[in-house]
């Protein structure tokens, strides 16, 4: 056991271990863990308390290292503790952590974001309104939709995951999935009941939801590519179907960029579609769009943006209230302006190379072994689901041998790889991770298949 801070503010050194850092935690902190993928519940185990990260890697209380697959779930595009992002963020905390007013730098990240979804002449935002959280996000951009519309119906998909607001988390995947759980206690009954369920890459299920219920649906709320069941990418022409059945019926189509954007590409999963580069996605816009993740670059940040009529509806503006004492954060901005500027294209096509070697890997070990598998992508995000089958939807993704995860997560951890702690998720690579960090994981890859191999159906216990 190595001596590492013990997170208080006085800055002493004491002798810690996982295990005694996560005993520490379930004391004060319900399960231990402030997201509950976190707590390792759908593999077993310990989960890693992470005291530094640099790069392709992080270090845990005991001083190991391990290369990172999960990357803040994304926010660290050029990789962790980037040398322009955390300066930029040092120079900004220099001037003040908060001012509850307005500052030059909130305009200078919009219009950096609106001139980034400008692509072929197409104009995929014209304003964006500044919140913390994805979670707030997508809760603003269905008040927003229900206030312009009238209507109060939302539609959602199966095994998309939209924030943990009243209304969203059935059928959500991602920790939902995790965890078991159809959706959440303390919802009422009548919020749910606002959210019709469809499952996705089904557009007859979307025209007969409105067909059911004519005119009271007010948007569509869409992954632009799902990567919360695992990833489940739109299927050809789906999102651009989707954009014209909600016109054709007067609501409005909401696409969560939360994950995907700035993350698959300087776009997101929109610019990939206008720039022809996903067949048959060309030639339509959302009506909203809610950002998150590497717009902040791993501080809280978040963004609903949309056209300009829309978005003129919030307040003080227009009868749509949204406010955040700190939205727009200071230190949150810098660090989104400074992750966008150097998120080059030399940046996208490092990570796009980095995925495509991993994914590669991770197929050959698995083969090598005679382990059914896929490895569903959209862009460089991928996920691995043991199953021979296509994944289409979220049944689908359901639909597999996820207890061959568990041992194939921890023979990856014991050889230094940390993986996402849940089969649901997305894997994410980085800027960062060249061809050495490559080289750590490949290596890692043949051990990891034959322990999912031998793996057995037999239900993981709960962690301690």
């Amino acid at each position: 056991m190595n001596a590492a801070p013990d997170g208080n503010t006085t800055g002493s050194i004491r002798a810690v271990g996982n295990d005694a850092a996560f005993a520490r935690a379930k004391a004060a902190i319900p399960g231990g863990v402030n997201s509950p993928v976190r707590a390792f519940g759908s593999v077993g185990g310990t989960p890693r308390f992470v005291v530094s990260a640099a790069g392709a890697t992080v270090t845990d209380v005991e001083g190991r290292e391990y290369v990172d697959l999960v990357m803040s779930w994304g926010p660290a595009l050029l990789g962790h503790a980037h040398p322009a992002v955390v300066d930029a963020v040092r120079r900004a905390a220099a001037r003040g952590l908060s001012f509850g007013a307005s500052t030059p730098g909130e305009t200078e990240l919009a219009e950096l974001v609106r001139s980034r979804l400008c692509v072929d002449g197409a104009r995929g935002i014209d304003k964006l309104r500044l919140v913390s959280t994805g979670t707030e996000a997508t809760m603003t951009a269905i008040r927003l939709a229900r206030g312009v519309t009238g209507r109060d119906l939302l539609i959602k998909f199966a095994g998309h995951y939209h924030g943990h607001s009243d209304g969203l988390l059935a059928e959500a995947g991602s920790g939902v999935a995790t965890l078991g759980l159809p959706g959440s206690a303390g919802v009422p009954d009548a919020v749910a009941a606002l959210t019709l369920v469809l499952p996705y890459n089904d557009l007859e299920a979307v025209r007969a939801a409105f067909a059911a219920h004519p005119g009271r649906i007010a948007a569509i709320i869409t992954e632009a590519a799902g990567a919360n069941a695992g990833v489940l990418a739109p299927t050809r022409g789906f999102n651009r179907s989707l954009a014209t059945i909600a016109h054709e019926n007067g609501a409005l189509l909401i696409l969560d960029e939360v994950l995907t954007g700035f993350r698959v590409g300087p776009a997101g999963w929109w610019g990939l579609e206008a720039a022809r580069v996903v067949p048959d996605g060309a030639g339509w816009t959302p009506d909203l769009v809610t950002f998150g993740k590497v717009l902040g670059g791993g501080l809280p940040l978040a963004a609903i943006g949309g056209r300009a009529e829309l978005l003129d509806r919030l307040a003080p503006l227009g009868p749509v209230y949204q406010a955040g004492t700190l939205s727009g954060n200071p230190l949150a901005v810098a660090a989104g302006i400074a992750t966008l500027t150097n998120a080059t294209p030399e940046v996208y096509t490092r990570v796009d190379r980095a995925a495509d070697a991993v994914a590669a890997a991770l197929h050959d070990a698995l083969d090598a072994e005679g382990v059914a598998h896929v490895i569903p992508r959209a862009g460089s995000l991928f996920s691995l689901a043991f199953r021979a089958e296509p994944v289409r939807d979220y049944a689908d993704a359901q639909a597999q041998e996820s207890w061959r995860y568990p041992p194939f997560f921890h023979a990856m951890l014991d050889a230094g790889v940390s993986l996402p702690p849940s089969v649901f998720e997305a894997w994410f690579l980085s800027a960062a991770h060249d061809d050495g960090v490559i080289d750590r994981i490949v290596s890692a890859l043949p051990a990891s298949a034959k322990a999912a191999a031998a793996a057995s159906d037999r239900p993981v216990p709960p962690p301690s």
